[in-house]
C-alpha cells in the first residue's frame, strides 16, 4: 500500500468515527460560527485524545510528508489534525536522529500547506516540532516575515515554534517575536504570546522575563501578561497587572 492510500485509509477511519453531538461541541468551542476565529471550518466529531490513538499505527510506521497534503488540503478538521500531528511526530523523530533530510521534508511540506494549519490547536500541536525543530540551527527569518503576517495563524505558528527553541536553551526570538506582537489585537495572539514568554521564564531564566516585563507592561496586553506572570508569587503578579498602562 502506497503512503497516500494508507492516509486515505486513515481518513476513512475517522470519517467512520463521526459523532455528531461532538462535532456540535467543537464547532462551537472552535467558532465556527460567523465572524467567529474558525468560520467556514468543519467538524466531524472526533476528540484529540481519540486521534492520537487512531495514529498510533502510522507513527510506528511513519509515511512520507508529501502523502500528508490530501489530509491537511481536507475542509474537514480532524483530518488536518490527524496529518498535523504525524508531520510533528515525523519531524520529532527526524530530529532525534538527527536526519536533516526528514525534518527539512517535514517543513517543506508543512509550509506549502501553511495555509491549511488554520486553527489554534492545529498550530499549537504542529509548530513546536515541525517549525522550531526545523529552525533551530537556521536563520529565523520566517518567523519574522509570518508575525508581520495579516494571518493571525501565521502569527500564531511563529509565536508557538519557539517553544522549541526555548527548549535548547534560546529565548531571544520568543522576546523579540513578543515585543513584534504588543499592539496585536487578537487574543488569541496574546495568548500564545504570554504562554511562550512563560516558557521562557520557567525553562531559561527568571529574570530575563522580569527584566522584559519592566521594560514592555505598559503596552501589553492584559492577557498577555497574566500568562506571561502565570508563575510569578501572588505579590508580584498584583504588582504587574497594577502598574498604570
Amino acid at each position: 500500500m502506497t503512503d497516500r492510500s494508507r492516509i486515505n485509509e486513515l481518513l476513512r477511519v475517522i470519517d467512520a468515527e463521526a459523532d455528531p453531538v461532538s462535532a456540535e461541541q467543537l464547532a462551537r468551542y472552535f467558532q465556527v460560527r460567523p465572524g467567529g476565529y474558525g468560520e467556514g471550518d468543519r467538524f466531524v466529531g472526533v476528540r484529540v485524545s481519540r486521534i492520537r490513538q487512531l495514529v498510533r499505527p502510522y507513527v510506528r510506521e511513519p509515511v512520507a510528508p508529501a502523502a500528508l497534503s490530501v489530509g491537511l488540503r481536507s475542509p474537514v478538521h480532524e483530518h488536518r489534525l490527524c496529518c498535523l500531528v504525524l508531520l510533528a511526530e515525523y519531524a520529532k523523530q527526524a530530529h532525534k536522529a538527527a536526519d536533516d533530510a526528514r525534518l527539512t521534508a517535514a517543513y517543506n511540506a508543512y509550509v506549502r500547506d501553511l495555509d491549511r494549519v488554520d486553527n489554534w490547536d492545529l498550530v499549537d500541536c504542529s509548530a513546536p516540532d515541525v517549525v522550531g525543530g526545523y529552525l533551530l540551527d537556521r536563520d529565523r527569518a520566517p518567523l519574522y516575515d509570518w508575525i508581520r503576517s495579516d494571518s493571525v495563524w501565521r502569527r500564531r505558528i511563529a509565536l508557538v515554534a519557539t517553544h522549541r527553541l526555548i527548549l535548547a536553551g534560546q529565548t531571544a526570538d520568543t522576546y523579540a517575536l513578543a515585543t513584534e506582537v504588543l499592539d496585536d489585537r487578537h487574543d488569541l495572539i496574546h495568548k500564545a504570546s504570554g504562554w511562550m514568554l512563560r516558557e521562557a521564564s520557567k525553562r531559561v531564566d527568571e529574570t530575563e522575563l522580569r527584566a522584559y516585563l519592566d521594560a514592555h507592561v505598559a503596552r501589553m496586553p492584559r492577557t498577555m501578561l497574566r500568562y506571561a506572570i502565570e508563575r510569578f508569587p501572588r505579590e508580584e503578579r498584583r504588582d504587574y497587572l497594577t502598574r498604570p498602562i
